[in-house]
C-alpha cells in the first residue's frame, strides 16, 4: 500500500479543515467525502488506498474531512449544508484550484448539488455516487426512509459504533466476511467521529432537501448507483437524475454503499470515462508463479465452540505464523477472508516447503490445516495475482484432507530433483475448470 501523502490544513471561517492533495492528473477532482471520513486511515487498507489512487491516476486529486469528522476541527452542534460547501470552497481555494470536477458521495452529494449551484464557474462536472437529494421520506417523495427506519439506522449506530458487523452489513454487506476488512473499518469509524458526532449527522442528514436546488444545476453531471444498495435506494439516483438538466444515470449492479467495497472498478471506470473522456485499461502483466491456498480444517464449528474473542485470537495467531513462514520461504501474502490465506510465490519448491512448515506449525494452537498449490501463468494487476491458475491452486485446496499439503502435476513436475516425494491421489474434476486434473500429497518425512 503507498504511504499517506502529507496532511495540511486550511482555515475556513474560524475552522481548521484537514486535506490532501495527490495525482498529476491534468485535471482537478474534488472527493467530497459521505458520512464520516478521515484523510490518514483511508491510506491503511488496500481496497480504500487503491480506490483513491485509482482517481488520483487520472486527476490531481483533492480530499478533506467534512468540519466535526476525521482530522478537522470538532465543532458545537451540526454545522449546516451552506457551512460544509464553505469548507470545498476553501480547500480549493487552498490548493490553487480555480475550477474543479466534484465527486460526491451519499452526504457529500448534495454538498456537491449545493456548490455546483452556487458556483458554476468553479465547477467542471459533478459526479453523484450513492446520493440524494432528500433522504427522509415526505408525501412527494416515497423514496425517502421512513421515521421507523431513521430510528433503526440510528439505533444500529449508536449500539455499533467502533464494531464491526451490523454497520457493515448496510454499508458493506459484500465484505461481512472479511475479517481484516472489518476490524479496519471499525478502527476508521472510531477515528471519524465519536458515536454522538455519528448519530448527530445522521440526524442533519435527516433535514436535508436539496430538491429545489436541483434545476438550477447547470453542469455535466453524472448519477451512479449500485441497484443493490442497502443504505440509499436506486429511485433516489432516479430522482435526481431526472431532475438535474441533462444528467446521466448510470445503475451498476451491486449490494454495496461504500464505494470501495464490492465491484469498485466498475465505478471508477464511469467516472474517469465521464470526466476524460477515456475508459482506463488495466495495466496487465501476466507471470509464472506458484500460488497457495490454505484454510483451517472445522473452521466453523471451532468458532462456534470458542466463541468471537478466543477464535479471533487463534486467527491471529495463525496469521502471524503463517506470515512468519511466508517471509522465510520469500513468499508473498495476496489475500486473506475468514481463516483462508492466500500467497504466490517465484519457485514451487519454496511454497511447498512453506505450506509444510505452517502445516506443522499450528498443530501447537490446536488447528489443523489443509494447504492446496499450483503453478500457473498469473494475471499480475496491481499488488494482486488472478486468473485460472489462481482458481485451480483455491480448488486443489479444497479437495486436501486435514494436516495434507496436495499439489497439481505442474507443481510436481516443476519440483523434480527436489527431494520432495508425493503419493498420487488420483484424477479430478475441477469445478468451473476445464479437463481432468491429476493431484497429488506431499508425503511427510519419515
Amino acid at each position: 500500500m503507498p504511504s499517506a501523502p502529507k496532511t495540511q490544513y486550511t482555515k475556513s471561517g474560524d475552522l481548521h479543515i484537514a486535506y490532501q492533495v495527490t495525482g498529476t492528473g491534468p485535471l482537478d477532482l474534488v472527493f467530497v467525502p459521505g458520512f464520516v471520513s478521515h484523510l490518514e486511515c483511508q491510506w491503511e487498507h488496500p481496497w480504500s488506498a487503491r480506490f483513491f489512487e485509482r482517481l488520483g491516476s487520472f486527476s490531481r486529486l483533492i480530499r478533506f474531512d467534512k468540519r466535526g469528522t476525521g482530522l478537522s476541527d470538532r465543532v458545537g452542534g451540526i454545522p449546516t449544508l451552506e457551512q460544509r460547501m464553505d469548507d470545498v470552497r476553501a480547500v480549493m481555494d487552498a490548493v490553487g484550484s480555480q475550477r474543479a470536477a466534484l465527486v460526491g458521495i451519499s452526504e457529500g452529494g448534495p454538498m456537491s448539488l449545493l456548490f455546483a449551484a452556487t458556483y458554476p464557474e468553479r465547477t467542471s462536472a459533478l459526479v453523484l455516487y450513492g446520493s440524494y437529494a432528500r433522504r427522509a421520506w415526505a408525501p412527494d417523495h416515497e423514496a425517502g426512509r421512513t421515521e421507523q427506519e431513521w430510528r433503526a439506522m440510528i439505533d444500529t449506530i449508536e449500539k455499533g459504533w467502533g464494531e464491526g458487523g451490523g454497520l457493515d452489513d448496510l454499508w458493506g454487506p459484500s465484505a461481512a466476511g472479511d475479517e481484516r476488512y472489518q476490524q479496519w473499518a471499525a478502527t476508521y469509524r472510531r477515528l471519524a467521529a465519536s458515536p454522538g458526532a455519528a448519530v448527530a449527522v445522521m440526524q442533519m442528514n435527516k433535514e436535508i432537501d436539496v430538491r429545489p436546488i436541483l434545476p438550477a444545476v447547470r453542469v455535466p453531471t453524472l448519477v451512479v448507483h449500485r441497484a443493490g444498495d442497502r443504505v440509499v435506494r436506486t429511485e433516489q439516483a432516479r430522482y435526481l437524475a431526472e431532475h438535474v438538466p441533462g444528467a446521466r444515470l448510470v445503475e451498476l449492479p451491486g449490494i454495496d454503499h461504500t464505494p470501495w467495497v464490492g465491484d469498485a472498478d466498475a465505478i471508477l471506470d464511469e467516472i474517469e470515462e465521464f470526466l476524460t473522456g477515456t475508459r482506463h485499461e488495466a495495466e496487465v502483466d501476466r507471470v509464472l508463479a506458484t500460488v497457495l491456498f490454505t484454510d483451517i480444517v472445522g473452521s466453523t464449528e471451532r468458532a462456534a465452540a470458542l466463541g468471537d474473542r478466543k477464535w479471533r485470537d487463534l486467527l491471529d495467531g495463525y496469521y502471524a505464523l503463517a506470515r512468519r513462514e511466508l517471509t522465510r520461504f520469500r513468499g508473498r501474502e495476496v489475500d486473506t477472508a475468514g481463516d483462508g490465506f492466500f500467497a504466490a510465490f517465484d519457485g514451487p519448491a519454496r511454497g511447498i516447503r512453506c505450506a509444510q512448515a505452517i502445516s506443522a506449525g499450528v498443530r501447537p494452537l490446536g488447528i489443523e490445516v489443509r494447504a492446496g498449490l499450483h503453478t500457473g501463468e498469473c494475471e499480475v494487476i496491481g499488488d494482486k495475482v488472478g486468473g485460472i491458475a489462481v482458481h485451480i491452486g483455491a480448488r486443489v485446496a479444497g479437495l486436501a484432507k486435514p494436516s495434507e499439503v496436495l499439489v497439481s502435476n505442474t507443481v510436481k513436475d516443476l519440483v523434480a530433483g527436489s527431494g520432495l516425494s508425493f503419493e498420487e491421489r488420483g484424477a479430478h474434476t475441477l469445478k468451473g475448470v476445464p479437463g481432468e486434473w491429476r493431484l497429488y500429497a506431499l508425503m511427510r518425512a519419515a
